[in-house]
């Protein structure tokens, strides 16, 4: 299997990588994680950087160290989070302005205000340790303004020069040694053709060790926007293209399709905890992957499972499905056990590594 070899170990392709926003992925430790056959880790800069602190994971010996996790970490910028946040009508306790210099915000009222940079992005990322970092991005839904549209793409182009000129700068004095992350630039565009292609072309120009699609990937109806497959097809062959945010089952299957070999989503750990597990649907096949007519979902709240004492999945070898009767997993769940919360994200991840083999096995790449 073709791999991302980082300062960690290799990251196998095709990966799902589950958020670990804070540093962990809810309920699970490192043993469950590989267990679940997991090969990395998506934690967030800005969040880490607000609490505990770069400075904070630095000295403990780096992120690896600091979460115990001895394999491949990415760390996302954090863009998308402060500016998912803004744009809310709702936006609660943040406030915030974006600009050409970069995003400035504030964590709740009397709270001092933030500056998160290029620059300061990239050093953060540098100092906790991860392996492959990202590029600050302007994300809009692709349903925005066309000025606003042009806004992202212009920040975004000039952001991700001014990461790559502060990362080869840390580089050229030593901060990252012994052995350098990678750095991925991320594509914004929304649903203008003409955008992405700008904003795909001079990125490619700068030269960078990966690439991600940026913005809103899901239409209207669930499925992916074309957009996804457009900026596949602009990027440089045999490059790694990181699928952000894209995580419906159906929707990594056909990713993987356009050309996209990672993946990141809050999906499987978060509907876990809501008692809705993914079960793959008898025999599974090409055909059936590509008509994404493959799996189904238990909710384990309902009734139905009272008195059921088979497992959740006969075949399916993680510990939820290999121990434990769905009657008694819907009990738990009722009692708001976090046993349940801890087992229900065990299978899901299970399940998600599970679909990423199937499709190296029916669509490997040549």
């Amino acid at each position: 299997m073709p791999q991302i070899e980082t300062g960690h170990g290799g990251l196998t392709l095709p990966a799902f990588i589950p958020d670990a926003t804070r540093g962990v992925v809810k309920t699970l430790d490192r043993e469950d994680l590989l267990g679940c056959g997991t090969g990395g880790l998506m934690v967030n800069s800005l969040h880490l950087a607000a609490d505990p602190g770069a400075s904070v994971i630095s000295a403990s010996g780096g992120i690896h160290r600091f979460t115990g996790w001895d394999g491949p970490i990415l760390s996302d910028s954090g863009g998308f989070q402060i500016l998912s946040v803004l744009n809310r009508k709702d936006k609660g306790s943040m406030t915030g302005r974006i600009a050409a210099e970069g995003i400035t915000y504030r964590w709740g009222r009397g709270r001092r205000e933030r500056r998160w940079s290029p620059e300061i992005c990239i050093r953060k990322q540098v100092r906790m340790g991860a392996d492959i970092i990202f590029c600050l991005d302007y994300c809009t839904h692709g349903r925005a303004a066309r000025g606003e549209q042009e806004r992202s793409v212009t920040y975004t182009i000039e952001w991700a020069r001014r990461c790559r000129e502060e990362f080869c700068r840390l580089l050229e004095n030593g901060a990252a040694a012994p052995r350098r992350p990678l750095l991925f630039a991320v594509v914004q565009g929304g649903s203008d053709e003409a955008l992405r292609r700008a904003c795909a072309e001079s990125l490619v120009e700068m030269g960078f060790d990966g690439y991600g699609f940026g913005g809103w990937p899901i239409d209207r109806d669930g499925g992916l926007v074309e957009m996804v497959e457009l900026v596949s097809e602009l990027l440089p062959s045999g490059a790694p293209r990181h699928a952000l945010g894209i995580g419906r089952p159906e929707n990594i299957v056909k990713a993987h399709q356009w050309g996209y070999d990672m993946f990141d989503c809050v999906i499987p750990t978060r509907e876990a905890r809501h008692g809705r597990l993914y079960v793959f649907d008898g025999e599974v096949s090409a055909d059936r992957l590509m008509a994404g007519s493959f799996y189904f979902n238990l909710h384990m709240a309902d009734q139905r499972y009272c008195r059921d004492f088979s497992p959740v999945d006969e075949n399916c070898g993680c510990r939820c499905c290999s121990q434990y009767t769905r009657a008694y997993l819907r009990h738990l769940h009722r009692m708001n056990e976090p046993l349940a919360q801890r087992l229900f994200t065990v299978h899901n991840l299970h399940f998600y590594n599970k679909l990423l083999n199937y499709i190296e096995k029916f669509f490997k790449r040549a």
